[in-house]
């Protein structure tokens, strides 16, 4: 089982079964145990991953699926819930699902999904790096000027302009 902390200071347990995946197929119309799919030419789909991480309004309603019976035993409506999710709580919440979600499958699964997972997380920790190095770049800000100097010049040349 795996935990997260929401915004308020409250712990939620994570624990994924057969239960929890029916329960956030009923409220959320979203299949966990497809988190990740293998098709016919053996390339693995990230489709719901992809959709939970750009998505985080639905992210958090699956969260919510996941641990309605201890949101019900301590009175915290999904809005309540909704609420309390922002920021490094909803990357936290994410990675105990994911994590929670892998190690539901048999080990020849799982041991496979983990690989594509913690791939998955490299890139993105490279993509964030990357990022990182192109906004510390002293010479953006030249850059930006620069852009923003060029809209200025065509905007009032065109201004001017007879149509």
């Amino acid at each position: 089982m795996k935990s997260f902390t929401d915004n308020t200071g409250r712990t939620w347990t994570l624990a994924v079964t057969v239960g929890t995946i029916k329960r956030v197929r009923a409220l959320c119309d979203v299949d966990l145990a497809n988190i990740i799919t293998i098709d016919a030419g053996t390339t693995p789909k990230v489709d719901l991953l992809e959709k939970l991480g750009s998505d985080p309004v639905l992210l958090v309603d699956v969260l919510y699926a996941a641990v309605k019976p201890e949101a019900d035993a301590k009175g915290v409506t999904d809005e309540e819930f909704g609420r309390a999710m922002s920021g490094d709580a909803i990357e936290m919440a994410t990675t105990a699902l994911l994590d929670e979600v892998i190690d539901f499958f048999p080990e020849t699964k799982r041991k496979v999904f983990r690989k594509i997972l913690d791939a998955t997380r490299r890139f993105e920790t490279r993509g964030k790096a990357a990022l990182q190095a192109l906004l510390d770049d002293p010479a953006l800000d030249g850059k930006i000027d620069e852009a923003l100097a060029q809209l200025m010049t065509s905007s009032s040349n065109s201004q001017g302009s007879p149509e």
